[in-house]
């Protein structure tokens, strides 16, 4: 059985598109009072939508409508026909509540037994789960994708590194899913314990935050050469699994018969050339409860418009860089913590934990530095030139002067969740 869409002819996609952009217009105008009021104000009405160029005329959606509609935002069905929600973690004011149907609910199984199938598993496999389960879409997403895939599920949740270990090894499982910070925690672990030779592990799904190469290589010399496969998700677009990197590594494919993705400069919101760095921007077709009209995710990404060498025909865009509300000012350039992240996967001599501290000094400047791990058994006398190669290329490619400090293996703190990577004391 696959869960790869047929589109065998040209314009394939382009048509299944087109018609589940009009029936998202029309359902959302139908059944949302705030798509309704948002579509009249934009002068646009479903009728309006002939083309996938009509969609430039549609209005943006921003996370900030999600929590000014709370506790259902975006609601275009009666609440009989709700059957769950979740909710994003909410570090900032409200947290932003998506429903769903019955219908969301299966499609988003489908659209993640699609993932399980792109990274080449069978249902001999045993998929041990560390994501957060509860009103979060992770946990709950990897194992409903899991099942309707037809792999063993192994539900443990992040955290918990004794049984993580234990289970590895006791059940044989031959794929985990976790955030990237969760998959360091268990390959370093795993090596401590001794447990390398015991471990089956053969593919790591993880996803939640941006992962340097630097820190994908760790990840797969600890478990083994286990191979790491990203996958994009976010709670207003159903959760993890609207996505997912293939076998070649060279980029995502996203699962466009589900939604539309626009590339846009997240200052002028015009579309940029393929290729280059913009805000992701979605569009869903078929969601039912909680529909998406040019939803501005604040992702960074850039398409990638030749074919995969994969051979599988749907589009792909880029691991994401960061988020366009991550930016940092300093110094008046606009800096993403990704590309100090990019310049360190590529500097000998350091692991793939940092650190990014901003702090205003007495002299009255603003202060950059960058904390980053030795590699494992660093020979000490290789400080300075290792320190100066750094500070040189965050010159050269941001073209800002920034302090580098280098600490032990092991001496910055791991984390089952996202790691926090950015510390701005300039404001305090």
């Amino acid at each position: 059985m696959t869960f790869m869409p047929n589109f065998n002819r040209a314009g394939d996609l382009e048509a299944h598109q087109l018609a589940g952009l009009k029936w998202t217009v029309a359902h959302a105008y139908d059944g949302s009072p705030f798509y309704r009021a948002r579509l009249d104000a934009a002068g646009v009405r479903p009728d309006d939508i002939r083309t996938l160029d009509d969609m430039k005329r549609l209005p943006f959606t921003t996370a900030d409508d999600l929590r000014d509609g709370y506790p259902f935002p975006l609601l275009s069905v009666p609440l009989t026909d709700v059957v769950r929600l979740h909710a994003s973690s909410g570090t900032t004011g409200k947290r932003k509540v998506m429903t769903y149907t019955g219908k969301d609910i299966s499609d988003w199984a489908n659209m993640f037994a699609r993932c399980y199938e792109m990274a080449g598993l069978t249902r001999e496999d045993r998929v041990q789960i560390c994501v957060g389960y509860g009103v979060w879409t992770a946990g709950v997403g990897f194992q409903l994708g899991c099942e309707r895939f037809g792999a063993m599920a192994v539900p443990v949740g992040p955290g918990f590194l004794d049984m993580q270990c234990q289970f590895l090894v006791d059940f044989g499982s031959t794929v985990i899913c976790c955030t990237s910070s969760m998959a360091l925690l268990v390959s370093e672990e795993v090596r401590r314990r001794g447990l390398s030779d015991k471990v089956r592990l053969k593919k790591v799904i993880y996803g939640s935050e941006r992962t340097s190469d630097a820190m994908r290589e760790k990840i797969s010399a600890g478990l083994g050469g286990a191979e790491l496969y990203d996958i994009p998700g976010m709670t207003e677009l159903y959760g993890p699994g609207t996505g997912l990197e293939c076998g070649a590594h060279r980029g995502i494919h996203y699962w466009a018969d589900y939604y539309i993705l626009e590339i846009l400069n997240p200052e002028t919101l015009e579309p940029v050339a393929p290729g280059e760095l913009g805000e992701m921007v979605v569009t869903t077709l078929a969601k039912e409860a909680a529909p998406l009209i040019r939803y501005r995710t604040r992702d960074l990404t850039r398409l990638l418009p030749e074919p995969c060498p994969c051979g599988n025909p749907l589009p792909r865009h880029d691991r994401l860089l960061g988020r366009s509300d991550d930016m940092i000012k300093f110094r008046a350039v606009n800096i993403y913590p990704g590309q100090i992240d990019a310049v360190l996967s590529y500097s000998r001599g350091v692991g793939s934990e940092y650190q990014i501290v901003l702090e205003h000094r007495p002299d009255g400047k603003d202060h950059m530095t960058v904390r980053v791990e030795r590699i494992e058994g660093a020979n000490l006398s290789d400080d300075e030139r290792v320190k100066k190669d750094i500070v040189r290329a965050i010159k050269s490619q941001m073209l800002v002067s920034a302090e580098v400090e280098l600490v032990d293996h092991g001496e910055l703190p791991r984390s089952e969740r996202k790691s926090k990577r950015v510390f701005d004391h300039r404001f305090e």
